[in-house]
């Protein structure tokens, strides 16, 4: 094995087997339960981003103030904007880690639903060459890949005999909606930040603001695309992903984008 299976794939298998032997003997528990359990042990590195993104809306009109002033030195703006994240204690870049951490997290999960509970060959035997002594299966065991309509290891599709493509299950359309909804609550951010951008002369600012505009809708359509590819069992964590995003972004603040939504609804007056 190389560093990535011994640091990552083979701890989070273990995690995982746990989790399944904790919770019925059922993958989907397991997969529910062990994705709470990662969230709250990465929670202490997102929260901090959620803040700082709190603190970054906040002084939007300080920042827009800047960008007026000196729109004809983008070298003194930068000065002088790093400058004002220093004096309110703002790092932008904090909000790298997590993700980056949990895209990392993402992809060992992808090798151990491919590799290690994968549909061909014998699952057992891949699985006991990953799994710590006393979490091995014994030879007459069986794993139960099964949760509700699924089996976690095939993707979440359904074919029909007249249409050519794969349509994508309802865990992964809701997988979808989830990212969708999520990135809408900061689109409160993304328009002040084009408002900025057209009343200063670089191409910087919108090229930024257009990327995180575009972001809203293509992170969700990428879920999906690549989704009926993937096994059902890493669409339910993602979908429990971002489930814990939106509610986090709720606590920092509130429902941003989908306030006018929430207000047709009636949840909000």
């Amino acid at each position: 094995m190389n560093i990535f299976q011994i640091a990552l794939v083979q701890p989070l298998t273990n995690g995982l087997i746990l989790f399944y032997n904790l919770l019925f003997q059922n993958m989907g528990l397991a997969i529910i339960g062990f994705s709470l359990f990662l969230r709250y042990i990465t929670n202490p590195l997102t929260k901090p981003y959620m803040n700082s993104m709190k603190k970054i809306k906040e002084i939007e009109p300080l920042v827009a103030k800047l960008k007026k002033k000196y729109a004809n030195d983008p070298k003194k703006l930068m000065q002088a904007q790093t400058e004002l994240y220093r004096q309110k204690k703002i790092n932008p870049g904090s909000g790298c880690l997590p993700y980056l951490l949990q895209i990392v997290i993402l992809i060992a999960l992808f090798n151990v639903f491919t590799q290690v509970l994968s549909q061909n060959g014998d699952t057992l035997t891949k699985l006991n060459q990953m799994l710590y002594a006393p979490l091995k299966f014994s030879e007459n065991s069986t794993l139960n890949t099964s949760f509700l309509y699924l089996d976690v290891r095939k993707p979440d599709i359904f074919k029909f005999a007249n249409i050519p493509f794969p349509i994508p299950g309802p865990l992964l359309i809701l997988a979808g909606l989830l990212q969708f909804f999520s990135a809408k609550m900061m689109a409160p951010v993304v328009r002040a930040e084009q408002k900025i951008a057209k009343k200063t002369m670089g191409e910087a600012d919108d090229i930024a603001a257009s990327m995180q505009s575009s972001m809203i809708y293509m992170f969700p359509v990428m879920t999906i695309i690549f989704g009926v590819n993937f096994p059902s069992g890493l669409a339910l964590y993602w979908l429990l992903f971002s489930v814990f995003q939106i509610y986090q972004q709720y606590k920092t603040s509130g429902w941003g984008g989908l306030t006018p939504l929430i207000q047709k609804l009636g949840l909000l007056k």
